[in-house]
């Protein structure tokens, strides 16, 4: 089992459009960083909790151990959460020899190496979010940053401010990255540990029963439970429901709790009850709910941690090492003092947030009518109230959960009371205008709903969502995904989900799609591609066919080289589908190819041009294709060579009405090569080359085809480089072009006057 805590976890680098993934090996982490060579190099890498980003780090520092990363010399790991609590100051050389091992000798000319080769020091600031509450994160304001005393935030101030040992490489992990970037000013890289994929829940799952006779039977109840084998994509959970799973098979049952907060309140059960006595029932109810008020307080300051002799009695110190919900840990050791202090951290971070919710269910300060404002679920996108952000869908569980036995002897707490804040949930959420929640809100509330196995509520939120649901750049979990399939197949609605951007695996997107209420669905195309080709080779041809007929294209924007390759294997896929005949499935198209209307390529200056003659080769399989836009803020620049790799596919464009080739570094040559095949394009009604550079030649060609376009409507040439003589010769074209409503002809090189005297000539002509 020791082996499974450390698999490697496939990462995912985040690009700036969103979320696409790539897998990442832990040596290619320090690989291609950029800035200078002897400024401090920032490494973030992002994780929500139970993801193993604490596995990885111990992974590099192991890996280093054995004579990888050899451009360390010196590698720290700090665990922050035990090094924030004293409230004491430590100098650098303090933080780097004195915190986990003293060199026996030389440590002063350590340090001095240390300082002068700050290149060869990697330093791993490991749960950076435990080093700062509310407050704002301290400037380091110490005259001799490297020498003076500072505290631990201060110390880590200097070091990303590159006032204390610049140079170095500095890797933070955290959970959520807005917490980061407030602080740190310049990241040069940023990696996010994304969980299991469906396989590897699979694998880990195998290999925590690999040997005992129950192998097989485990992973097969396991999968049977869906949303617990949704949550195993968090390897932390997977192996609580691994535990569990164990558990009940050496009981010889053979069912799973249903939902978190069931599988946490067993879990506690199999720790407490197998070593309870009558005689410490109330002893060991009354050290859970000192231990739930801990959780939750610590919760509030955004902590996991505390110093062991703050904890409020011996007592509740054993019953938490005992049971396993605490662990102990050791402070850095003073230079000057020698002394040591001891700490004690949750043992999980689920384990704290089950403990804070149930704290919110015991404590009798806490009334009714305030539970509410512990759920997260504000109309706006607001942050969570509270650090611990599993806490309301425990908290939901929790309170539909009065008739457990095992529960009401866990608590012993009055019926009654507890019946109350039910009552209070369930109007609460009656109340809610659930159509103004936003996407991460609303998922939120169907956790929590979930979580308290309620009919009735699952009704009441199924018949009240809007039938346009859009989940459109938020990451979709596996569990996230459950819930809300589980949801919008009670209901009697039909509807078009959004799900571009939103990291959803395969298997969600299928379960989603497959639905029968759902009408239409846009989703990332490589995933949707993906998707098909699994399709087909599992020879599932009527979700195939339901899928296609689903999928949504219109509008289209191409912002990378991907896109356009995601496009090229979409038409592709669509070529495959025609040819092929299957088990009596005929051909068909797909109709999102059909139907696309209108298609924006913004791929900028440095991938226009290869990009956009890699378009053009797939534009004649868009037979509805009506608007062509190709102005873009950072400029295409495809050029004449563009323009005529265009114009030869223009006979094939005979649905278009909207060509917009503005800002793409046009010149006569391509100009004209674009009139020579613009008459082919029977269906034109606007035709933009705003901001080009075509002189008096171009315009001379444009002049001389606008008579036989005779769908055409607008003309846009402004911002060229026409003078008097090429408007004047639009002009003259545009006295046999009745049909044309209106030409934009300004341009900075041709003279005010003579645009005067051209628009009293014909009002059609716009300066």
């Amino acid at each position: 089992k020791n082996s499974v805590k450390a698999m490697e976890k496939e990462l995912a680098t985040c690009s700036l459009q969103g979320k696409e993934k790539a897998a990442l090996k832990t040596n290619q982490i320090f690989q291609m960083l950029g800035g200078k060579d002897l400024e401090t190099k920032v490494i973030v890498v992002l994780g929500k909790a139970g993801m193993g980003k604490s596995i990885l780090v111990q992974k590099i520092c192991q890996d280093w151990s054995n004579g990888e990363f050899s451009q360390f010399e010196f590698v720290f790991w700090f665990d922050c959460k035990q090094i924030s609590l004293p409230e004491k100051r430590y100098s650098l050389k303090d933080l780097l020899l004195e915190f986990f091992v003293t060199p026996q000798e030389g440590s002063k000319e350590i340090f001095e190496y240390i300082l002068q080769n700050p290149a060869k020091v990697l330093l791993v600031f490991d749960g950076f979010e435990e080093l700062h509450d509310h407050e704002n994160f301290p400037r380091c304001l110490a005259s001799q940053p490297e020498k003076d005393f500072c505290s631990i935030k201060e110390l880590l101030s200097g070091l990303i401010q590159k006032k204390i040992l610049n140079g170095c490489t500095l890797l933070l992990t955290a959970r959520r990255k807005d917490k980061v970037y407030q602080y740190v000013s310049k990241v040069d890289k940023t990696v996010e540990i994304v969980g299991f994929s469906h396989q590897q829940r699979e694998l880990y799952i195998t290999k925590y029963f690999e040997g005992l006779p129950y192998c097989d039977s485990a992973l097969k109840l396991i999968k049977e439970h869906e949303y617990l084998f949704s949550h195993c994509y968090s390897p932390v959970m997977c192996r609580f429901v691994c535990f569990l799973c164990e558990t009940v098979l050496e009981m010889g049952e053979k069912s799973l709790p249903s939902t978190l907060t069931t599988v946490f309140l067993k879990f506690v059960q199999q720790k407490i009850i197998p070593m309870q006595t009558d005689v410490t029932v109330m002893q060991n109810q009354e050290s859970l709910a000192t231990l739930a008020r801990i959780a939750w307080y610590l919760g509030e300051k955004h902590r996991s941690a505390m110093k062991s002799d703050l904890l409020p009695s011996k007592e509740v110190k054993e019953f938490a090492l005992k049971y396993g919900f605490f662990l102990p840990f050791a402070f850095p050791k003073h230079a000057d003092t020698g002394e040591e202090e001891f700490g004690s951290t949750f043992s999980d971070f689920v384990i704290q947030n089950f403990l804070g919710a149930l704290h919110l269910i015991l404590a009798e300060e806490i009334k009714d009518k305030s539970l509410t404002k512990y759920l997260s679920f504000p109309s706006k996108k607001k942050k969570p109230f509270n650090w611990l952000d599993l806490v309301p869908r425990f908290l939901a569980g929790l309170l539909f959960l009065q008739d457990d036995p095992y529960f009401c002897s866990l608590s012993n707490k009055d019926v009654n009371q507890s019946n109350k804040k039910q009552k209070t949930l369930l109007k609460y959420i009656r109340r809610l205008q659930i159509n103004d929640l936003c996407p991460e809100r609303l998922l939120e509330l169907l956790h929590c709903i979930y979580e308290t196995e309620s009919n009735y509520l699952f009704q009441h939120v199924a018949l009240r969502l809007k039938p346009d649901l859009s989940f459109l750049g938020v990451v979709l979990t596996p569990p996230d995904v459950h819930v809300l399939h589980s949801i919008l197949k009670r209901s009697t609605k039909e509807f078009s989900l959004d799900l571009q951007n939103s990291s959803i695996d395969m298997q969600g997107l299928k379960d989603l799609v497959g639905l029968r209420n759902v009408t239409s669905f846009r989703a990332s195309l490589s995933d949707t591609v993906r998707l098909w080709k699994s399709l087909e080779q599992t020879k599932d041809y009527e979700l195939l066919r339901a899928s296609t007929e689903k999928f949504v294209l219109d509008p289209f924007k191409a912002k990378t080289m991907k896109d356009i390759s995601d496009l090229s294997d979409l038409v592709e896929m669509q070529e495959k589908m025609i040819n092929c005949v299957q088990d009596g499935c005929s051909s068909y198209e797909i109709s999102a190819i059909k139907n696309l209307r209108k298609l924006e390529f913004a791929l900028g200056p440095v991938c226009g041009l290869r990009g956009f003659l890699k378009l053009v080769e797939i534009l004649a399989a868009f037979p509805s294709l009506q608007h062509l836009d190709l102005d873009a803020l950072s400029e295409n620049g495809i050029g004449d060579e563009g323009a005529k790799s265009l114009s030869e596919v223009f006979p094939t464009l005979t649905s278009l009405e909207t060509l917009n080739l503005s800002q793409n570094k046009i010149t006569d040559v391509g100009a004209e090569k674009l009139a020579t095949a613009l008459p082919s394009l029977s269906s034109l009604k606007t035709l933009s080359l705003y901001n080009n550079s075509i002189c008096d030649f171009g315009a001379e060609n444009l002049a001389k085809v606008l008579p036989a376009m005779a769908s055409l409507r607008v003309l846009d040439v402004q911002y060229n480089k026409i003078t008097g003589v090429g408007a004047q010769q639009l002009t003259d074209s545009l006295r046999k072009c009745p049909h044309i409503k209106n030409l934009v002809i300004w341009n900075p090189t041709i003279p005010y006057g003579v645009l005067e005297h051209l628009q009293q000539l014909d009002s059609r002509i716009s300066v």
